[in-house]
């Protein structure tokens, strides 16, 4: 199922960019806001997966609309991003 907005449920997914490339990784969502983590490690990126990560002053908010759609497995951005 594909969608527009962003979910708790979200965590932990791959962002990736209009052509596909991998630009990051949701690391936390707080308050409907996802926060990206541009270079997350494998620790990283489990953590995110368990909802025990946390956003830190690396990890970059990501608008609303610049998502096109969310799916099982990644976020993927607008062209315009």
């Amino acid at each position: 199922m594909e969608r527009d907005y962003i979910t708790d449920d979200d965590e932990g997914k791959a962002v990736v960019d209009s052509n596909g490339e991998q630009i990051g990784m949701i690391a936390e969502v707080r308050s409907g806001t996802a926060y990206v983590d541009a270079d997350p490690s494998l620790a990283d990126t489990v953590l995110s997966k368990l909802g025990w990560s946390d956003a830190d002053g690396d990890d970059y908010p990501l608008q609303e609309n610049r998502i096109h759609t969310v799916t099982d497995d990644e976020v993927r951005l607008n062209e315009e991003f």
